[in-house]
């Protein structure tokens, strides 16, 4: 991704529209209580919210109404990462906050979420009504024991009932977890024992592509391989009865019951994410109450610039980062749109046909999807009424300039279009979305309020309009309070500030342009990003090499210029074993049964041999170099490799490809 600094931007935020945004807003009403600079627009106020820290959250936390049950004794008690110390001494709730709506009674019987499935049919819940089921559903989960810091989990689809089970999970002060139902069990297993939760919220399958897909195999094998559970809550979405000894939701979340909302320790554990590494079981990575709840507020209503009056639909599952950053919405008292189906059933323009019905105001995607709907020649802006949609917002890889052209070309001229990108880890936005300055095409419009993101090289120098690598110098609240089973906090400390000591090192490569944009060029390690979901690679070669045939495997992911993403999966065979058709679909079938469909490869390729370092270990991302085009002699150190005749082939493949 290219974009010239003295480029004419391709939108430019109106004066009236810069004044109505909260940013504008909360900037003159922190200048005078905060000391914020009152003139010098976004970037001043960027400045000073990384110079001022602790006053900046601070700030926040009194802009949208906190409520802390016991006070903090200060902001910020320690700088130092890994291991900042956030408002220690306060207590609050999470759920409390996203359920503050309902007591409104102008806005109580307003719909807080809209459920739609492949049917493009819209069912509404209303704020009283989302209120009164987790009101039940919390004093249910008390009565079956559930205590602050148990871990509940759920196997469930982007229906209410996952935002229920979340929310009442929050209110008792109970650690959220979840998987989508398109992962196989061994994926979910991976996830789930590490954490060992005591309650399953599960449906009987879900609906994809037109097409039932059921479940109730995989849910008996969850519950024979999860035995700390002491509840398993059936959700007959396909309407099948409830297996033996599993609670029916209905019974759980029909009382009429006032939510009780447990007061934790700020740093209280909210939920626990998974980010798989290239190596070993997937991290788990714990996120506070009170942390999430800081960082979405300045995200969801501040960057995404979202309130009462607005309608917040991102196309994700609920095995993504996206589902829960949607969920925050209802923060700011956003109305949110919970689709639950292919984004492309049943034809490419599904979403945008959601965003119409629905009446979206921030309609979030993927890249990958903007750019299908460029090639597949959809026109969104002449077949779907999207006047209520003010911004696109993509993730889960960079936008490519066309990708911009074409939204803005073919949706409306006068929309924003907002390029975002963060993380799992920080279950945020390192960059992205300023309703109140321009865009650039290519680019992402500034770093993030609280975020102090710098490109840096390898020896720890920043760089302006050169390629470094994504380092964020100061803690931010949703930064994970540790990983899940990593007692000495070993692993998080590798996985983020190995590189350089003292500061976040994500894995991306970035150029931070003279006027302050952010361009991204995709990931620094070999960590596998596809449709925005990271994943790692062992759970392929798991997966793969239970087949006889495969003696092993090595798979690559790489963003492409056009904004696609290539991802071979190369394998060794066997003496004796032939790569045809059959064997290509069986290595498919095994991935898709045993993982997901979004874990099935491009392409299948035969290979003479797996290279390793000289302890063992594949080597990933020397081989993704060699795709990308770097020369032999710079993607790897000789002295490292086991075989190195074996990269030749990479080497080879790499020049028939560019």
């Amino acid at each position: 991704m290219t974009a010239a600094a003295n480029e004419a931007p391709l939108w430019q935020p109106g004066p009236d529209r810069i004044a109505a945004a909260a940013v504008t807003r909360f900037q003159s009403w922190a200048s005078q209580r905060y000391g914020a600079p009152a003139e010098g627009g976004y970037a001043a106020l960027h400045q000073w919210s990384v110079d001022e820290l602790d006053t900046f959250w601070q700030a926040v936390a009194d802009w949208f109404d906190v409520r802390f049950s016991t006070p903090y004794e200060t902001v910020l008690a320690d700088r130092t990462m890994p291991g900042a110390q956030w408002f220690p001494g306060a207590t609050l709730n999470y759920a409390e906050h996203a359920l503050r709506t309902a007591e409104d009674p102008l806005r109580a019987d307003a719909p807080a979420l809209l459920h739609v499935d492949e049917t493009h049919t819209q069912v509404p819940v209303s704020w009283s009504e989302l209120r009164r089921r987790v009101g039940s559903l919390a004093a249910e989960l008390r009565t079956l024991g559930v205590a602050p810091g148990d871990r509940v989990s759920g196997y469930l689809p982007n229906i209410p009932q996952a935002v229920v089970a979340f929310l009442a999970t929050a209110a008792v002060g109970g650690v959220w977890t979840s998987c989508a139902p398109d992962f196989g069990a061994r994926s979910v297993l991976d996830r789930f024992q590490q954490v060992e939760p005591v309650v399953l919220f599960t449906v009987d399958g879900y609906r994809y592509g037109g097409k039932e897909h059921h479940r109730a195999d995989t849910v008996a094998e969850l519950r024979r391989e999860l035995p700390t559970l002491r509840a398993v809550v059936h959700i007959p979405l396909l309407g099948t009865e409830a297996p033996e000894g599993a609670l029916e939701w209905s019974a759980l979340t029909s009382a009429d019951t006032e939510p009780v909302f447990e007061q934790v320790p700020f740093d209280h554990p909210l939920w626990v994410l998974y980010s798989s590494g290239t190596t070993g079981l997937p991290k788990a990575i714990v996120q506070s109450q009170g942390g999430i709840l800081l960082e979405h507020f300045k995200q969801i209503g501040l960057h995404c610039d979202l309130g009462p009056d607005d309608r917040f639909f991102w196309y994700t599952s609920t095995g993504w980062m996206m589902w829960n950053f949607l969920v925050s919405g209802l923060l700011t008292g956003t109305t949110l749109v919970l689709y639950d189906g292919s984004p492309g059933y049943p034809d490419v323009s599904a979403q945008w046909r959601v965003a119409e019905q629905t009446g979206a105001t921030l309609f979030g995607t993927s890249a990958a999807y903007v750019m299908a709907c460029r090639k597949a020649g959809v026109h969104p802006g002449r077949d779907f009424d999207l006047s209520r949609v003010q911004c696109v917002a993509t993730t889960g890889s960079p936008l490519p300039p066309d990708g911009f052209r074409w939204l803005h070309d073919e949706v409306d001229a006068e929309l924003w279009i907002a390029s975002v990108s963060g993380g799992t880890d920080v279950c945020s936005c390192f960059a992205g979305a300023v309703p109140t300055l321009p865009v650039h095409i290519g680019e992402l419009q500034a770093a993030c309020l609280g975020t102090d993101l710098r490109s840096w090289d390898p020896a720890g120098r920043p760089l302006i309009g050169e390629v470094g690598e994504l380092v964020v110098t100061a803690p931010m609240p949703s930064m994970p309070t540790r990983f899940w089973n990593d007692p000495d906090g070993s692993r998080y400390h590798d996985s983020y500030f190995d590189m350089y000591p003292g500061a976040w090192r994500h894995g991306d490569w970035i150029t931070i342009t003279e006027h302050g944009s952010v361009i991204i060029h995709g990931r620094s390690d070999s960590t596998l990003n596809r449709q925005g979901v990271r994943m790692g690679s062992a759970d392929i070669y798991e997966a793969v090499e239970r087949l006889p045939e495969i003696r092993e495997s090595l798979v690559i992911g790489l963003e492409e210029p056009d904004g696609g993403y290539w991802m071979p999966l190369f394998v060794h065979l066997a003496e004796g074993a032939r790569l045809d058709d059959e064997l290509r679909d069986s290595i498919k079938r095994t991935i898709r049964e045993n993982l997901s469909p979004r874990h099935v490869p491009d392409e299948v390729i035969e290979v003479p041999g797996i290279p390793h370092t000289l302890t063992g270990k594949r080597i990933e991302v020397p081989v993704k170099r060699l795709l990308q085009g770097t020369a032999l002699a710079k993607a790897v150190n000789p002295g490292s490799i086991d075989n190195l005749e074996l990269l030749h082939f990479y080497e080879d493949l790499a020049r028939k490809r560019h």
